[in-house]
């Protein structure tokens, strides 16, 4: 397969991959879209005329969001819904209570770096969040994903994946040490493998699925990362919530990527090959290895069924 490239890149702000594309009639939802990027993201597909509805915890949070979106674009077709993606009965509720066709999913939500944190279950809450929560959601609106007959799932991952791969036997750092940047890695390792199987499982449903580094942002994700390490950070190029919700908008919205699917992008162009040299950037191969999708596919199913 050759590489997909676009005429964006690591500056490309969010408007500019929206402008000219419409999405009149189109239906979206956005995880986290009361925060970061997901408000940006948002904003950009609200902008083409789409139907988006916010899925967060903080509903008040999402009203003031969706109350600027709708002064900031004229479109009032934008939404809120709450959801606990680290709840199986709060994503299933939000599910069920979803109606006719969904062309586009973003599953932008997420939690980074932070202490040991336990679901009832036992998970580990970084990837009960970030991998289970936004797993279950996908399944729970399949059949609204299939009516739409095109519909596009974007899965925000991180180059923080290149951190770990998934650790089949302990997942959950039942017997491991917790180190919270291998958890986080672990999870955003996930959020590209679920692509990887999406895009093989329901390409007949006319549904395509890719992840994205959305690039480094400043926002509240990083909330729970020591103030040493931020500072230390200051050395890198960060981008602007505007740039950093660019590449979700273009596997989203944009023609260019027409049916592209289950490949991982950054700065809106299909990602390398990490290597050694630029630890920073690139995907490693075991993100996009196919039987390690399908091996965690079975058992994310297995889980949220036990």
């Amino acid at each position: 397969m050759s590489r997909i490239t676009t005429p964006f890149s690591h500056d490309s702000t969010a408007a500019e991959v929206i402008a000219g594309v419409g999405l009149t009639g189109r239906r979206a939802v956005v995880t986290g879209g009361a925060s970061g990027i997901g408000v940006e993201t948002a904003r950009a597909l609200a902008s083409a005329g789409a139907e988006v509805t916010l899925a967060v915890r903080n509903t008040a949070a999402g009203e003031r969001t969706a109350a600027g979106i709708i002064e900031s674009t004229g479109n009032n077709h934008v939404f809120v819904a709450p959801i606990e993606l680290a709840d199986r009965a709060s994503v299933r509720a939000f599910a069920a209570s979803w109606t006719g066709p969904l062309h586009i999913l973003v599953n932008n939500a997420g939690v980074m770096a932070e202490p040991l944190n336990r679901t009832p279950e036992g998970w580990e809450h970084q990837f009960a969040t970030n991998h289970l929560g936004h797993f279950g959601l996908a399944l729970g609106l399949y059949d609204a994903l299939a009516a739409a007959g095109d519909a596009r799932i974007v899965s925000v991952s991180s180059s923080a994946h290149l951190r770990s791969d998934i650790h089949f036997d302990d997942i959950h750092f039942e017997h491991r040490p917790y180190e919270a940047w291998a958890a986080y890695g672990q999870s955003k390792t996930a959020n590209v493998l679920f692509a990887v199987e999406a895009a093989k499982r329901w390409a007949s449903d006319g549904i395509i699925a890719n992840a994205l580094m959305p690039g480094g942002i400043r926002t509240a994700l990083q909330r729970h990362v020591p103030d040493d390490v931020q500072k230390a950070w200051d050395r890198f190029l960060w981008k602007t919530v505007e740039q950093g919700a660019s590449t979700s908008v273009l596997l989203a919205a944009s023609p260019l990527v027409h049916g592209v699917t289950g490949r991982y992008f950054e700065d809106n162009n299909e990602a390398l090959a990490a290597t050694e040299a630029d630890p920073m950037h690139g995907v490693a191969p075991y993100a996009l290895d196919p039987e390690s999708a399908t091996q965690l596919w079975d058992l994310s199913e297995k889980l949220l069924a036990g």
